[in-house]
């Protein structure tokens, strides 16, 4: 799977490709059933009125109860009078839905794989060396004019730190790193913008792993 490649300065280098891993099917129930788990996640829960217990107000009795030719009215609390408690009112909620790490993973590599499919994914090289707003802001009217895309997630790797503080100032750009994204980052996300040493780090770290175990075996 073919991905645009770009560099800082906005020009088209050499397409790169995706890891294997994110060229599958997509599996929407399980995407669909993540998302909802976040965005659930995402409300705090903590609306609330006060019922008539809780309002701080006179529980006098109004008049007497019958001679007046008016309702019966024992306080002021009631929820018909204005000022008096909500009757039937929101109350706080803990939210308790949680995901399986398995499904997280599935999910953010199902995501990946949709927006791959629907041209949404492009590469940028040497992104750590992304130190300025207005940099920053070149970069984005490039790739806005090579895309059509108005609105832009930058998945970073560990590499590129010093530009999250060159992205946070844009309006229609956000950065996060690829670490902590997940499947509802990706899916809300417009275009994103993927840091290309995210894949070489991991690649990095498996040849290591794979020289590491061969020193070990020739030892033996």
């Amino acid at each position: 799977m073919k991905i645009q490649t770009f560099t800082i300065k906005g020009t088209k280098s050499e397409d790169a490709g995706l890891p294997k891993e994110f060229d599958q099917k997509v599996n929407l129930p399980l995407l669909a059933q993540a998302i909802h788990v976040y965005e659930e996640r995402a409300h705090v829960g903590l609306r609330k009125t006060k019922t008539r217990s809780e309002v701080n107000r006179t529980s006098k009795k109004l008049y007497k109860q019958k001679g007046t030719g008016g309702a019966r009215h024992g306080s002021r609390r009631a929820p018909i009078f204005v000022g008096g408690g909500v009757a039937l009112g929101p109350r706080p909620i803990r939210r308790v839905l949680n995901l399986p790490n398995d499904i997280k993973s599935k999910a953010r590599i199902f995501a990946f794989a949709m927006k791959a499919e629907e041209k949404q994914i492009v590469f940028v090289s040497g992104v750590a060396k992304l130190d300025k707003t207005k940099a920053a802001e070149e970069l984005v009217k490039a790739l806005t004019k090579a895309t059509g895309a108005k609105r832009f997630t930058f998945v970073l790797s560990e590499k590129s730190k010093e530009a999250v503080k060159a992205l946070r100032n844009l309006v229609h750009a956000k950065a996060i790193f690829y670490k902590d994204s997940n499947a509802l980052d990706i899916y809300r996300g417009g275009m994103i913008v993927m840091d290309n040493e995210i894949f070489k780090a991991d690649k990095d770290s498996k040849v290591a792993e794979v020289v590491k175990t061969e020193k070990k075996a020739k030892q033996k």
